[in-house]
């Protein structure tokens, strides 16, 4: 049976088509299944990202909606879910994109600006979404009801999300806002401000190690002054590369086994960048496709290797294989 038709914000007009978020299946290799969130909506390709169709076709909209983010479920291979953020609330699809329930947030409608998903869904159902101006919203029943969690959160203008890989015992995730950062090493119930020096905010993005648990890794980009890494869950923090990344840090991705190797992407402006140590050297990802606009979102489908390919998203709504 078709979902109701969502009562969020749509836009009868749109000036741009910037792809804001990628999110590709696992089995990217086989199906090559992945999903561009646009400022016209959202859009999915079977095929690698050579052709593409509306996601929402099954809501039958009469305008636009803005999609700034998309995620899939850590179990997506086995349930098929995958959630949309937009300005009011949230998608959930649990069949690959193809139907979708709409949840709501409470009025006044707030604007998502990020998802981030526990690692253990499948058993807890619980995923969280930041919001700009209203802070960081939880559901446990998979994305059915919402409510905001935001007590000792100072600052409600929230730009990422990162949640612990190892969630399920540490119940940690992390806040980016425009003052900071903040940590929560309870679910969100309650929040702790960062020792991160304001005059390096805003925080545009956030990527933990997948071995948080005995690293204590962290690295966060900032809109002026480039990348930072902490390796003690916060408490300090270090200036990565220096000059090479004095500007906004807009993603942040970490090979699948890091430190194992110990490889960083990152999103610098409109150039692509990566590192093999870490973050202490760089270089441009190597690519002979010539783009003809800016890179605004980024997705790795086979990690960071050399020679691995690498999703762009593109200012003009187009997504690329470079």
């Amino acid at each position: 049976m078709q979902e109701e038709k969502p009562t969020i914000m749509t836009h009868e007009i749109q000036l741009e088509n910037i792809v804001y978020a990628l999110a590709v299946s696992p089995t990217f290799e086989q199906d090559g299944l992945c999903f561009a969130a646009r400022s016209t909506g959202l859009f999915r390709s079977q095929d690698g990202a050579r052709t593409w169709q509306d996601a929402y076709a099954s809501l039958e909209l009469t305008a636009a909606l803005t999609t700034t983010i998309a995620v899939l479920s850590p179990a997506f291979d086995a349930d098929r879910t995958l959630f949309a953020g937009v300005p009011g609330g949230v998608l959930r699809s649990a069949d690959a994109g193809h139907t979708w329930h709409v949840a709501s947030f409470p009025p006044p409608s707030p604007f998502v600006s990020s998802l981030a998903i526990s690692p253990d869904y499948a058993r807890d159902g619980t995923l969280f979404a930041a919001t700009l101006e209203d802070g960081v919203f939880r559901s446990a029943d998979r994305g059915t009801h919402w409510a905001a969690w935001n007590f000792g959160l100072l600052d409600l203008n929230v730009l990422a999300l990162a949640v612990s890989p190892h969630y399920a015992l540490d119940e940690t995730l992390f806040a980016a806002t425009e003052s900071g950062i903040f940590r929560s090493t309870n679910g969100a119930r309650a929040w702790r401000e960062v020792d991160f020096p304001t005059h390096w905010a805003p925080v545009l993005s956030l990527a933990l190690s997948p071995n948080y648990a005995d690293d204590a890794t962290l690295f966060a980009g900032s809109e002026a002054h480039g990348l930072f890494r902490s390796q003690d869950a916060g408490a300090t923090w270090q200036r990565l590369a220096g000059e090479q990344l004095n500007g906004a840090v807009n993603s942040i991705s970490l090979a699948p086994d890091f430190p194992g190797r110990p490889e960083v992407l990152v999103l610098h402006e409109d150039a692509v960048l990566v590192s093999r140590d870490a973050g202490q050297t760089w270089t441009d990802w190597p690519s002979d496709v010539a783009l003809e606009a800016a890179v605004a979102s980024l997705a790795a489908p086979h990690g960071l290797a050399p020679g691995a390919p690498l999703l762009v998203g593109l200012t003009d709504g187009s997504v690329l294989q470079i």
